[in-house]
């Protein structure tokens, strides 16, 4: 990579969903618009968006997978999405105009927001403030950890308001002890340990 290139230019990682250029991040609003139109359009759209309908992308530290975007049509102004980060695994460190909330369901792991470090496990909130530079880390070396994530970036856009910086892209190695890992489509436990809370 050249000094001018962003790490989204590398075409190595053209593929991993954070580092397309392309994504929609703001349906456009065109041709014929009228209430009782959208409504109609609206009130078509599935209410309910099956997990095993949307597959893992990205990998092999941090996996994706989107349940709602603007592309979608489902929304405009959210952003919900399941990040399972593998053993010993992180996300790409990133800034952004918009807050972020992160509900851990299983794991533990921590945060670095502007060099300090936040620390959680299952059953707690991380929350990325405006404006933050950041990373998630599952800090354990053997076992996943997952987060459903819930973010109003679309509407930060919508708005005009389009700080959004990718300061190291997601790794595309396994973290060392994680090279076996593969994202967790198919569950039966649904994230809760055998030995209970």
């Amino acid at each position: 990579m050249s000094d001018g290139d962003q790490p989204g230019d590398d075409p190595a990682l053209a593929h991993l969903y954070h580092s397309q250029k392309n994504r929609t991040f703001v349906r456009a609003i065109q041709g014929e618009y009228g209430l009782n139109a959208e409504l109609r359009r609206l009130r078509s759209m599935p209410r309910v968006r099956k997990a095993n309908e949307i597959k893992f992308v990205d990998g092999p530290q941090a996996y994706s997978r989107h349940y709602v975007e603007p592309k979608d049509g489902i929304a405009q102004t959210f952003h919900l999405h399941l990040e399972e980060y593998g053993p010993g695994g992180k996300s790409q460190k990133h800034g952004h105009v918009n807050e972020a909330a992160f509900y851990i369901l299983d794991g533990r792991g921590y945060e670095i927001h502007d060099g300090i470090r936040y620390d959680w496990s299952a059953g707690d909130v991380a929350i990325v403030h405006n404006n933050c530079v950041h990373q998630h880390f599952n800090a354990d070396p053997d076992r996943p950890a997952r987060a459903l994530v819930i973010k109003t970036k679309p509407m930060y856009l919508f708005l005009n308001m389009l700080f959004q910086k990718q300061v190291e892209p997601r790794a595309t190695t396994a973290a060392p002890g994680g090279e076996a890992f593969t994202a967790r489509e198919e569950e039966t436990d649904h994230n809760h340990p055998a030995e209970g809370y």
